[in-house]
């Protein structure tokens, strides 16, 4: 039974939490601003990057920059969860296209390109990835050499060893036999690699060291894992915000091994990810409490 002080100490941890959420928010929301009423790209932007959504990689690059002693947070790092975010929203945007996934449904709402058109949609996340480099490159509080190295760690993840080789694997292969480890691999590129760069843009302002730094991606490497099993455990379901049942005829690993052997490898990556990270964070636990939290609602909906 959780003992009242720990039971404050994650009530805290949430109301931090939310807290973190709407400064996210509210600093998306003046980086993205509206022109005019003409103005359907910038519109498409900020629907894509501000209609309601987890936020969970911004939140865990601010939540891990403090758990690594960054106490006195810089400006510029708030807009670091915020470029990471819209790069995450210009990859949702893409992926949604009638020649990607064909979705019509994300968040709650109409996909951009239903809402927008296919060519508006595709502008705005090339605006939205562009827009997301310069915030980086303009980083207030942040040294030459942080930025430029935040703006590499973004980069990684979104080219030919990130986003981009995740999705043309799925797409070219996703509907094909495949095994386990192959899966695995697509899933890497997918949505791994934005976690691992969000918690090395994290190491990045926090000075961490070497060996912090490399707890922090292995952690990384098994959250994206986690996250991505669980988004295929739930394809079914209707709560989800996003068209149910897109991965019907895909290999994934639910449809290779079943829902059960899946919701353990998904609990096993969770632990790993949580050993990483508390060897990385020594000093604090936010990170560790709010992936915990936030992991054990999901999967209570899905049991």
């Amino acid at each position: 039974m959780m003992t009242v002080c720990a039971e404050q100490h994650v009530n805290f941890i949430h109301s931090d939490a939310a807290s973190l959420l709407n400064d996210i928010e509210q600093r998306l929301d003046q980086l993205l601003p509206v022109e005019s009423e003409r103005d359907l790209v910038g519109a498409a932007m900020r629907d894509g990057a501000l209609a309601p959504g987890k936020r969970i990689r911004p939140l865990l690059l601010l939540l891990a920059a403090r758990d690594l002693g960054c106490n006195a947070t810089p400006a510029g790092l708030l807009d670091l969860a915020c470029a990471v975010e819209m790069v995450h929203a210009a990859s949702l945007i893409l992926d949604d296209m009638p020649c990607m996934d064909d979705a019509q449904l994300r968040r709650g709402r109409p996909t951009i390109h239903c809402q927008y058109g296919e060519h508006v949609a595709i502008l705005a996340a090339v605006a939205l990835l562009s827009k997301a480099f310069g915030v980086v490159a303009a980083a207030e509080g942040l040294t030459a050499t942080a930025r430029a190295d935040a703006v590499a760690e973004l980069s990684h993840a979104v080219g030919m060893q990130g986003l981009v080789q995740g999705q043309f694997k799925d797409l070219s292969e996703g509907d094909k036999p495949r095994s386990a480890d192959a899966i695995l691999m697509t899933n890497h590129y997918k949505t791994s690699t934005l976690f691992c760069a969000s918690m090395q843009m994290a190491s990045i302002v926090a000075e961490a060291s070497g060996e912090a730094r490399e707890q922090l991606h292995r952690f990384s490497l098994n959250l994206g894992q986690a996250f991505q099993l669980l988004d295929d455990l739930t394809d079914g379901m209707a709560d989800t915000g996003k068209d149910a049942h897109q991965d019907d005829g895909k290999s994934t690993l639910v449809n290779l091994l079943g829902p059960q052997a899946v919701e353990t490898r998904l609990r096993d990556h969770l632990r790993c990810a949580s050993e990483h990270l508390l060897s990385a964070c020594q000093d604090g636990y936010a990170t560790h409490h709010f992936v915990q939290a936030w992991f054990e609602k999901k999967l209570a909906a899905v049991s």
